[in-house]
Order: structure tokens, then sequence, then C-alpha cells
């Protein structure tokens, strides 16, 4: 009795003191939002929503296969940047690659200062021809209702890229010129992998010699209603981006007539493989963009939420848990598995010698191709099987640091800009042209200055892409500041 009684004593005193432990924990974490004074809104004429309206209009589709790429649309681009933006395109050192994609060089007063770079693409993706008919405006119309821009291209990413320059072509009127070198990159491949764009101005700056102080990219946005348990706008500054790689299974077996068919085929073969691979999906984890998530998060957070996210390490399955069962929030716990397509027979009366499958997997920080790689050959078991990779395969990137200046610079921007939104570091779960430059900058960050919320997320990409004036002009506030706060102006607008 007395061991038991002592046994007893032992949990009660780890019980009581896991309880003072953990609440200490969740007293003691601290705001990491920043509050700053807001800044004076700038007027934002007419003439540039009509001009975001005039680039919108021009269907610069990224199409699935090259030989429809129509050039044409591209060189309306072109154009349109040249004549829309005289000052920038005369001020600014223009360079064009692979004659589509834009980089522009803005000389500062201080050559000691590392550059930034600011990002965007200009290219969209298509729109499928049998769901026109579903859009309640023509999406390359550029149409302006009420007060809202239809098109593809608003959110993803002409909204970026007509936001910087117009930001820029606003200052340079105002005769302000940066401290620091600033460069403008704007691809026009970034839908099909950005190596023509991206990657080749990428490459040209790695051979100038460039070191950027920071880089931003879109990525993450402003979400509304989108982060459980909290109500208030979320900022969502991108400091990771998930890897990619699609991978071909495939197995060649005899085939033969439908009326004698073998007891196992090569779509059974495939067919299992595939279950097998959505039925052992990769073990879920708390990445360090994730752990910077809940960090800024947690304090705004109602008790129970803010206990949970400030004692990870108890109840880490917990958090798991409540994120994996959205689509959105499975996404930032782990490597996902998406079979996209599937090829096989040719006749109903005909078993098919060979079947294949292509299985796009989003890969999370700390993991690697191979790991997925890996991951198949244990899972399907089955030697049967080749596994081949695709194309555009990137591994996960670096995570980019949230005390460093290009992150509080970013933070206090959406501070000045949005001061009703808490602010938090996020890893992107698809794939941005910033992965082309890692080795220009070990501080990459990827932000959009819009609104995201349920009604629109599935937009881009998607049916009825659209955003509100309003939001496109706030983009242009938002990078009229940032490039102030950048170059170390310290005044408002």
């Amino acid at each position: 009795m007395k061991i038991l009684k002592s046994i007893l004593v032992l949990v009660l005193i780890v019980f009581i003191l896991s309880i003072i432990y953990i609440l200490f924990n969740t007293f003691s974490i601290r705001s990491k939002q920043l509050i700053e004074e807001s800044v004076e809104k700038i007027d934002i004429s007419s003439l540039s929503i009509e001009r975001f309206s005039s680039a919108i209009q021009i269907p610069t589709i990224s199409p699935e296969h090259s030989s429809d790429f129509d050039s044409i649309q591209f060189n309306r681009f072109n154009v349109f940047m040249q004549n829309t933006y005289p000052l920038t395109d005369s001020l600014l050192n223009h360079k064009i690659f692979n004659k589509y994609s834009h980089l522009y060089h803005w000389k500062g007063t201080d050559p000691k200062l590392k550059p930034v770079i600011l990002m965007g693409h200009l290219d969209v993706v298509p729109v499928i021809e049998a769901n026109r008919a579903y859009w309640k405006e023509n999406p390359f119309d550029g149409k302006i209702v009420n007060d809202t821009i239809w098109g593809r291209g608003c959110i993803d990413d002409k909204i970026g890229v007509i936001g910087i320059m117009e930001s820029v072509e606003h200052l340079l009127r105002e005769g302000f010129q940066p401290k620091r070198d600033m460069f403008l990159a704007f691809g026009h491949d970034e839908e099909i992998g950005g190596l023509k764009g991206a990657k080749t101005m990428a490459s040209y700056l790695a051979d100038q010699g460039v070191k950027a102080e920071f880089i931003l990219d879109e990525g993450g946005t402003i979400t509304q209603g989108m982060v459980p348990g909290i109500d208030k706008d979320v900022a969502l500054i991108g400091t990771a981006e998930k890897g990619s790689v699609s991978l071909e299974i495939s197995v060649e077996l005899e085939g033969g007539h439908s009326s004698m068919p073998a007891r196992e085929t090569a779509i059974d073969v495939i067919s299992k493989a595939i279950f097998k691979l959505k039925s052992n999906p990769f073990p879920a984890t708390i990445s360090k963009p994730v752990e910077g998530f809940l960090s800024y998060l947690g304090p705004e957070m109602p008790f129970v939420n803010r206990m949970a996210f400030a004692n990870k390490d108890f109840f880490q399955s917990m958090i798991i848990g409540v994120y994996e069962k959205t689509a959105s929030g499975n996404a930032l716990v782990r490597t996902t598995t998406a079979p996209t397509i599937f090829n096989s027979g040719l006749k109903d009366n005909i078993v098919p010698l060979s079947a294949k499958a292509t299985i796009n997997f989003r890969i999370i920080t700390g993991s690697s191709i191979n790991d997925v790689i890996d991951h198949i050959r244990e899972v399907v078991d089955d030697e049967r099987i080749k596994i081949k990779e695709g194309n555009f395969n990137t591994e996960p990137s670096g995570v980019s640091d949230t005390e460093a200046k290009g992150f509080k610079t970013v933070q206090r921007t959406i501070a000045q800009i949005f001061p009703e939104a808490l602010v938090s570091p996020y890893l992107v779960v698809g794939a941005t042209d910033a992965r082309h430059f890692n080795e220009l900058s070990d501080q990459i960050y990827r932000f959009l200055p819009t609104r995201i919320n349920r009604s629109n997320v599935k937009s881009f990409h998607g049916l009825n892409e659209r955003i509100a004036i309003s939001e496109f002009e706030n983009a242009i506030r938002f990078y009229v500041q940032l490039i102030k706060n950048a170059s170390g102006e310290e005044s408002g607008q």
C-alpha cells in the first residue's frame, strides 16, 4: 500500500507540475504584433483602375502545350508596359528576357546597401472553354461592375505586377529615389514553371553578383475567417514554400481479350498502388514555418487555443488533428498525395498491356523528393511498378528568418496599411517564382496585399476571378509604403 500511495503521490505531483508549466507558458506568451501609426492614405486615380482593367484584357495565358503559346498577346503586354508606365520605362534600367519577362533596376543613392527585389508574374492560367458559360463576366474583359473588377489575373497575379508598377510610377512622379537599389522582376511563365522567365532573370542577377537584402513575391495573402479560432483578418507572410514533385508510376503486364481477363491486370496493379498511397499518408508534423505560425497567432487566440499553441509539445497531436480536418490545414502539416492523371486502355473489349498514373506530391519542409520516392517504394511494395520523375520538380525551400529586416519591413508595412490585420509567418503550399531566387538571398518572403476569403479563394485558377477596387487601391498603397520602408525612408505616404 505504501508503494501504491507513493506512486499516486508522485503522479499527482507530476500532474500538478504539468498544469503549472502549461499555465505558465499560456500566460507568459506575448503578442508579436506591431503597433504602427497608420500612414495617410494616398489618393488613387481612376486612371489606375482603368490601367489595371486594360492589363486584364490582355490574355497572357501560359498554355499547357507550348504550341498553343500566343506570342501576340505577350507582345501586346510589352507595349502596354512601355506606354502605360513611361517614367518607369525611361528612368529605370529595363531589360527583357526571353522576349517577354521584365527586369527593372532602380538605382539607389547608397551603393553600400543591399538591394531589394520585388517580384510578380504577368502570365495567367487558361480558362477552360467548357467553363466559360459559368463565368458571370467575360474572363478577359476586365469589366468593372460596381466596386469590383472581374477577370483572369485579377488576383493571380496581375494585381501584384500592376500594383508594383503603379506604385513606382507614383513615386517617380513625386521625385522619390530610394536609398538602396530596387529590382522589379516580372516573369512571363510562372504558371508553367518559370524556367524562361524568373529562372533566367535570377541567373542574370547572380552572374552580376547581386545579393539582396530581401525578396518579396506572391504567396501569402490577407485571409478573412480562414484561420480557426481567429475572427480578425490575418496577413500571412510566407517564410517558406513546399517542394513539389510529380511522379509517374507505371506497370506492364500481359493483356488480352476482355472475355478472358487474367486474375490481375495492369489497371488493377496501378489502382491498388494508388489506393495504398492514399490509405497510407505521409506522417504529419509541425514544421519550422508552422511553428512560427503558432507562435505569432497563439497569443491572439481564445484561452483554450492559446494554451494549445503555447504548449505545442504537449498538444501537438491535438493541433495536428484539428488541421488535418480541412484540405488547407492538412496541406500545412504533411506532404500531400494527389493522383492527377490516369492512363490505360483503348477499347472496351481489350485488356490493356500497360497502365500508368501521375501523382503530384507537395513536400513539407524538412523532407525531400528522395523521401517521397522511398515512401512510394515502401508503401506500394511491388517491384513490377516503375517510378519516373516528371518536369518542374523542386525541393522544399529554406525557411526565412522572422527576425530579419525583410520580414520586419513587410510586417511593419502591413501594420501601416492594414492596421486591423494580424500578421503571421506561414508555409506556402503552392509553388512561386521565388524558388528560382534562392542564390540571391536567404530572406525570401511571399505575400500579396489582398484579402482572400471563402467566397473568392477558389476563383483564381477557377471560376469568376475578381477583386474589389478598394483591394487594388490598397495594394498600390502597400507597395508605395513598402518601397519607402525598405529604402530607409521613415516618412509616411
